[in-house]
């Protein structure tokens, strides 16, 4: 799901996406009081990409417009696998 949310002036864009369970206890952990979820991943993303020095994003993430059901389609594909094995 992609969405955009205007608050207070920011331009916001909304992404899913799904952590594996060890990343999403990181998260978790490094939590500030009063801090969202979606803050606390907005904060640690930068402060990766900050640490490594980077300007723009890592080389293996993809960006552009895929269909709108992709995350279903994945999963279809990957339950199809995990019934075929």
């Amino acid at each position: 799901m992609i969405g955009l949310f205007i608050l207070r002036g920011w331009l916001m864009a909304r992404r899913t996406v799904f952590l594996p369970d060890g990343v999403d206890r990181l998260v978790r952990d490094a939590l500030e009081e009063g801090e969202s979820y979606s803050a606390a991943v907005a904060r640690l993303i930068e402060a990766g990409i900050r640490a490594e020095g980077r300007r723009g994003p890592p080389r293996y993430v993809g960006s552009g417009d895929g269909p709108k059901d992709l995350g279903r389609l994945a999963e279809r594909y990957l339950a199809s696998l995990a019934r075929s094995g």
